[in-house]
């Protein structure tokens, strides 16, 4: 009876150290590997499902237990959250912005990675390396080349559409030849103020500068020159747009299907559209051109550069930190993480040794741009509530609420208060 009950009981201690290790050692019959987990948070939408599935992979390939989380949030509201609550991710995918806002106090100093050396997209504070770029994007006119060539019959040559004059007689050759609305808005607003606003100051001598004119008075937003020239172009897009009469209820996927197919030929936007548009029966001959405008300085360069960073959080464990930094290097230098960024997730890398080919036609036409050096600065210090609040303005104009001199009056009155990030 004792050596029954001995028995009995080993066997129940047996059955519960495996109920405890089910959790984080076992599941479906696998076993997960062992030690601390990486965590990664991931603020790119477009590519959460290729993360995910990489997570995967790693963890099979390394041992290296990971976990990818994403957020609708704000970066840096969701930051703050994960930061109130003392429960940081070992990675953060965060904007340019949130490295300078965040970096200091949080991030690892990566300044004695070899990456550091093959990039010139890295994010520096007070003299570290903070931020591992984990893309090139850049901004500005997407085109259905075939679309176009359809209604025409001629080849589209982009570089010969380089004023806002140029691209009003395009139009009016495609409205001619039967295209009834030649072009695409897309009515949110991170693309309204965070991508197309930014550019009146990206386009400026001195962002800074020029910001700081508008908050004290000393520069009039409607008289400047770029806003107008800029302005000018949208009112092309806008005028054209096949959702004019509801703009802004016009849902992104269906315009970028619009796009794909060749029902319209324009619509501004980034590379990083491709993972919507790849979606559809998209057309072989797409690309993207800079906005065509009155600036002879601008019209032949899109706006860009590194987009999206990571961070290694200082607060994990060193053990942590160090996967952390051997996921950045796996990124960068073997062939599986070269593969991802490029292939699997579509992104245009910010690697000079990384010399596999971007295989879709907006990132193959932003890494042209990128390798001829016309790439025109982001500027990435506007508040964190600048897209959501301009954008917000922006769309009362798309839906003819406000005009020209209201939407700039209205800009000006958010400055009153806004104050750019550190830097």
């Amino acid at each position: 009876m004792k050596k029954a009950i001995a028995l009995m009981l080993a066997l129940v201690m047996t059955l519960a150290l495996a109920a405890c290790g089910g959790g984080s050692g076992s599941g479906g019959g696998s076993s997960k590997p062992a030690g601390e987990t990486l965590t990664i948070f991931n603020s790119k939408m477009e590519i959460q499902s290729q993360m995910e599935e990489m997570a995967k992979q790693y963890s099979e390939t390394k041992g290296v237990p990971v976990e990818v989380y994403y957020s609708s949030d704000t970066v840096a509201a969701h930051m703050a959250t994960k930061y109130a609550s003392n429960d940081p991710y070992a990675i953060a995918m965060v904007d340019a912005k949130d490295v300078y806002s965040l970096g200091a106090e949080h991030a690892a100093d990566l300044s004695g990675e070899q990456w550091v050396g093959d990039t010139t997209q890295a994010i520096s504070v007070d003299g570290k390396v903070l931020g591992f770029p984990v893309c090139v994007e850049a901004r500005g006119v997407i085109y259905n080349a075939d679309a176009i060539k359809a209604v025409t019959g001629k080849d589209f040559d982009p570089e010969s559409i380089k004023t806002t004059a140029d691209f009003q007689a395009l139009i009016n050759d495609l409205i001619a030849g039967g295209m009834a609305a030649p072009t695409g808005v897309m009515k949110e607003d991170w693309s309204l103020a965070a991508h197309f606003l930014a550019e009146v100051y990206e386009l400026q001598d001195d962002p800074d500068a020029f910001i700081a004119g508008i908050k004290d008075g000393s520069i009039k937003l409607a008289d400047d020159e770029v806003y107008n020239a800029l302005m000018d172009t949208f009112d092309v897009l806008k005028e054209n747009n096949y959702a004019k009469d509801a703009a802004i209820s016009a849902e992104r996927e269906l315009t970028e299907q619009k796009l794909a197919e060749g029902e319209i030929a324009f619509m501004f936007g980034g590379n990083w559209d491709w993972d919507v548009i790849n979606a559809y029966d998209y057309s072989e001959n797409m690309g993207m051109m800079p906005v065509p405008s009155a600036l002879s300085s601008a019209n032949t360069k899109l706006v860009g550069g590194g987009s999206k960073y990571f961070y290694v959080d200082n607060g994990v464990s060193e053990e942590l930190q160090q996967k952390a930094k051997d996921f950045l290097n796996w990124l960068v230098y073997e062939a599986d993480g070269q593969d991802f960024l490029v292939n699997q997730c579509n992104l245009v890398p910010a690697y000079s040794n990384i010399t596999l080919a971007v295989g879709n036609p907006l990132g193959s036409s932003v890494k042209a741009y990128a390798d001829k050096g016309a790439l025109i600065g982001n500027y990435n210090y506007l508040p964190d509530d600048h897209y959501a609040k301009c954008g917000a303005i922006f769309q009362k104009y798309l839906a003819g609420q406000i005009d020209r001199a209201g939407l700039a009056e209205e800009i000006t009155a958010y400055w009153a208060t806004a104050e750019v990030g550190a830097h």
